[in-house]
């Protein structure tokens, strides 16, 4: 089977499968191969495969992708051994695995293991570990003046980095320029689940063995009491004799340190060992990694708040743009319907929202009015609300009786299997009679205001459920007839629903006294409405869309 390995970067020497017939590289969490680097775009590029031959295509990323250090345009075939690069994280391509035996392949990965046999109490045992001494030996370990000037020059290389791909390799050749046995380094940091999981590995020299195996054990430990530990002889430390990835790489000397935030909450792990039984680490090796792994957890830190700094602009700029971009499916202004005065209010409670509302002229000169309500809100409501738009308008094109036209779209919207439902309102206008038909898809009933200042709610009893539940569902329709300065308001659960600091919702019943007692007017009654529901949310945050519509024959 075909694969990629990554040669650098934060998942340096993992393998990626070619089982798929596109798998898709880039910095989106969907997929394939996902790499998280700033500079990377969400869908940078592609591997296309069908088993025999594979080839690879850039999807119009913002830095390109090499293959062998040569830009690519188009798709490009891949031959068994080639580099191909996404901005500075390079991967080799293998049409086929590779023998055994082999050990041509100088790639080198770091895996987390549990140590741990059935019947062993090792996790207790680590628990209890302390500095052991070094034992006297030939040591070629760097002078105390080359360790100051290389701690000086760690703290003067990352004091002006802000990117974790920089900062994490510039830690390791920083302990290799200080730690001169040390043969293999190892960076471990928690990803977003609170898993330690591989960031970045160094190796001096090169070696048959391709994998460092890092102990949970160990790692748990130097993490939960934010101490270092030094092992002189890892492998005949009996704290150690049960460790299986000290016995499996011959790990003569390790230390492993705590990487630890402003708030001394461990993020990760500094290791690094030495296969050497001459050169084992010693305790002032240890204080010495203390204080490198301190300046290079400010480093990674300050890299981390940074990129996430930028990642979280990236994200507020695409939901600038989807606030836009949703604003152009809702009408941009009042129709303009001979003896009718609209009002509309639209408030989402994120940057975008799943409640909708529109306008639609149908062919024989009546005019739809549709106000809607997506479960949830987001951006997963609000997908579903453009798809609502373009199906709502298609179905009323379609079918010349509004309560077809509903039952039509919900099946349209089941046919989607989003396992999502839709409460939808229509209210359609006949100009000529005053009649309005309503249809009404378990969405809360309209507020009719008559001229002496009472108020019902039409259709109410013809109401069906919401869209989207049961693809055969049949609905049917309920009419008016609006005399001269009847109001009719349209609403969504975001206004009667809004709670208060003491969690008491606005409720129906307030909407419509507020209604009764407005001037009688759309936009009169609307602004009252809603600067009465923020006077009653005073304090707290709107946690859900708001839609209201008004509409008054003259």
């Amino acid at each position: 089977m075909a694969f990629l390995t990554a040669n650098n970067g934060p998942q340096a020497g993992r393998r990626y499968e070619l089982d798929r017939p596109e798998s898709v590289l880039g910095r989106h969490p969907e997929c394939d191969v996902v790499i998280d680097v700033g500079a990377v775009s969400r869908y940078h590029c592609k591997v296309i495969g069908d088993g025999a031959r594979f080839a690879v295509e850039d999807l119009n990323s913002r830095n390109g992708t090499f293959v062998n250090e040569r830009v690519i345009a188009g798709r490009t075939l891949l031959e068994h051994g080639n580099l191909v690069r996404v901005c500075d994280v390079v991967f080799t391509f293998h049409d086929r695995e590779q023998p055994p035996s082999s050990s041509d392949d100088s790639s080198f990965r770091a895996v987390m293991v549990d140590d741990e046999s059935s019947d062993s109490g090792g996790s207790t045992i680590m628990s209890k570990l302390d500095v052991r001494s070094s034992i006297n030996g030939p040591m070629l370990a760097a002078s105390a003046e080359a360790k100051l000037s290389a701690l000086i020059e760690i703290t003067r290389s990352l004091s002006n980095t802000l990117s974790l791909d920089t900062v994490l390799p510039e830690v390791l050749d920083s302990l290799f320029r200080i730690f001169v046995q040390a043969d293999r380094g190892f960076v471990g940091m928690l990803d977003a689940n609170g898993v330690l999981i591989p960031r970045w590995t160094k190796l001096r020299r090169e070696s048959s063995d391709d994998t460092i195996r890092v102990s949970r054990t160990i790692a748990k430990t130097v993490m939960e009491t934010k101490e270092a530990i030094l092992s002189a002889d890892a492998a005949s430390d009996v704290r150690f004799e049960m460790s299986q990835s000290i016995a499996d790489f011959r790990i003569r000397s390790m230390m492993c340190a705590p990487l630890v935030d402003s708030d001394h909450n461990a993020f990760g792990i500094l290791q690094i060992d030495t296969l050497d039984q001459r050169q084992r680490f010693r305790e002032d090796d240890l204080e010495l990694l203390v204080s490198a792994a301190a300046q290079a957890s400010f480093a990674i830190n300050n890299a981390r708040m940074h990129e996430d700094s930028l990642r979280q602009r990236g994200i507020e700029r695409d939901l600038q743009l989807a606030r836009e971009v949703q604003k152009g499916f809702l009408p941009q202004e009042a129709p303009n319907l001979a003896d009718y005065t609209f009002y509309s209010y639209y408030q989402a409670a994120n940057h975008i929202g799943g409640d909708y509302y529109d306008y639609v002229p149908l062919p024989n000169g009546n005019l739809a009015v549709i106000v809607a309500d997506v479960v949830g809100h987001g951006v997963a409501a609000a997908m579903l609300m453009a798809k609502l738009s373009a199906e709502s308008r298609y179905c009323l094109a379609s079918e010349s009786d509004p309560a077809v036209a509903v039952t039509k779209l919900n099946r349209r919207l089941c046919q989607l299997k989003l396992n999502r439902f839709v409460t939808f309102v229509l209210a359609v206008i006949n100009p000529s009679t005053h009649e309005v038909t309503l249809v009404n898809a378990g969405h809360m009933a309209p507020i009719l205001r008559h001229v002496d200042g009472t108020v019902e709610d039409p259709g109410q009893k013809q109401a069906g459920i919401p869209l989207g539940i049961v693809d055969d569902f049949e609905y049917t329709r309920s009419s008016i007839t609006l005399q001269k300065s009847e109001l009719l308001v349209l609403y969504t659960d975001g206004l009667d629903e809004a709670a208060n600091i003491k969690g008491e919702q606005y409720s129906i019943d307030r909407m419509r006294e507020g209604v009764k007692a407005g001037d009688g007017t759309p936009e009169g009654t609307g602004k009252a409405l809603i600067a009465d529901i923020r006077a009653h949310i005073l304090g707290c945050p709107q946690d859900d869309d708001m839609c209201l519509v008004a509409l008054r024959r003259d």
